[in-house]
């Protein structure tokens, strides 16, 4: 308090954060018994205090907090300032006097809080996005597995081993066709390197007599292995047969190329 009739701010702020002791509290708290204007003051302050509060995250109050504040207010009022060196009554209606430390303080905290808050929101969007991301290649993955499983497994599906043709090496290929719904599966090994213009490409002969149908363009591995796992293929069409011949790197609509592999389906309705 000061040497007039009213409590400075430093102490009513004090004093609304609890942390005044001794004489100092029994003091003020003597004093806002009977003085209506330092009641009004606290209640400002208090107000001030709630939304600084209320911005920031709350942390453990370090030892020696209440010196190191009365240390900053102090040095934040002007040497010339008559609000703390001279003993006098101070005018509660403007508030001139009022420590800037509280506003500032405030303002500073809000900032930091709406940057803090759009970090946080932008990181959850972007987190969500990726989650979501995933989920739909998740739903895709099981969906292509589920279909190549049931393929494996159908007891309708075609099965054929094609083998060489006119070669002394033996390639092989084998296929399983489920033809109510284009799905098909071939597995070639043994199967010769060709040249950077050249491709391997799987064709289905259709039992209505029908023009051959592509089947999907591949090159073997360095062992000679190769694959062509569900290729686009219209439903609802039953093999004859099943033949690999020797294209353009980019395939071809109808069979052009030499035949290597050929073989016709041993099971299915």
């Amino acid at each position: 308090m000061n040497g007039g009739t009213h409590i400075v701010q430093e102490d009513l702020a004090l004093y609304a954060m609890a942390s005044l002791r001794g004489e100092d509290l029994t003091a003020v708290s003597a004093h806002l018994q009977s003085c209506a204007e330092c009641r009004e003051e606290l209640k400002a302050v208090a107000s001030d205090l709630t939304a600084l509060g209320m911005s920031v995250d709350q942390q453990p109050v370090p030892e020696g907090a209440r010196q190191h504040f009365m240390d900053s207010i102090r040095a934040d009022v002007r040497p010339d300032s008559t609000a703390r060196t001279v003993p006098a009554i101070i005018s509660f209606a403007k508030r001139p006097a009022k420590t800037a430390w509280v506003p500032w303080a405030i303002a500073a905290a809000l900032a930091v809080g709406a940057a803090g808050l759009s970090v946080k929101v932008n990181t959850l969007r972007e987190q969500l996005r990726e989650q979501s991301l995933l989920a739909v290649r998740s739903t895709e993955e099981n969906v292509h597995s589920q279909r190549v499983l049931n393929l494996l497994m159908a007891p309708s599906a075609q099965r054929a081993t094609l083998t060489a043709t006119k070669t002394a090496v033996v390639p092989t290929g084998h296929a399983i066709y489920l033809a109510d719904r284009g799905e098909l599966i071939f597995q070639g090994s043994n199967l010769k390197s060709l040249p950077a213009d050249k491709a391997y490409e799987l064709w289905v002969i259709p039992a209505n007599g029908s023009a051959p149908i592509p089947a999907g363009v591949f090159r073997p591995d360095k062992g000679g292995d190769a694959s062509v796992v569900m290729p686009p293929l219209p439903p609802g069409i039953p093999a004859k047969a099943f033949a690999v011949t020797i294209e353009r790197a980019e395939g071809s609509s109808m069979p052009m190329g030499p035949a290597v592999l050929s073989g016709a389906p041993t099971s299915g309705e």
